[in-house]
């Protein structure tokens, strides 16, 4: 068992999985950042000073202000401004790997376009053999 799970690690995908892990945990921040300081502001002094993430729906009787008036109130609220971010921030995520897959297709593209050097070795010995025919 020992053996076949150092040969499960030693495979290129686990790395590279845990590489893609890592970089997208990392990349989560970056995005987090982009929605939150760059993104919404604008958005928000456009629609009048709305601060999205402070959208919300009281499901109690008592009106709070802020969302987190309500939640240091303990109030069960429905926390819609939070999940448009969180939308935001998959829409930019799955454009990013859309543009991420595309590039890397283009350049396997490029090299599966190459012929591959024993088939030009075989195409050569093709052609010397219709020569030395004629």
């Amino acid at each position: 068992m020992l053996d076949e799970f150092k040969k499960f690690i030693a495979r290129g995908n686990v790395v590279d999985l845990a590489v893609g892990i890592i970089m997208g945990a990392a990349f989560t921040g970056i995005v987090n950042s982009l929605v939150k300081d760059i993104i919404m502001p604008p958005i928000g002094r456009l629609t009048g000073g709305l601060d999205f993430s402070n959208i919300f729906i009281n499901l109690s009787a008592t009106h709070y202000e802020t969302l987190k008036a309500a939640q240091d109130a303990g109030a069960a609220t429905v926390n819609v401004g939070i999940f448009l971010n969180q939308v935001i921030n998959f829409m930019i995520v799955a454009f990013a790997v859309f543009l991420m897959v595309k590039q890397v297709n283009r350049f396997q593209k490029r090299e599966d376009a190459k012929p591959a050097p024993a088939a030009r070795s075989e195409l050569l010995l093709e052609e010397i053999r219709d020569l030395l025919k004629k």
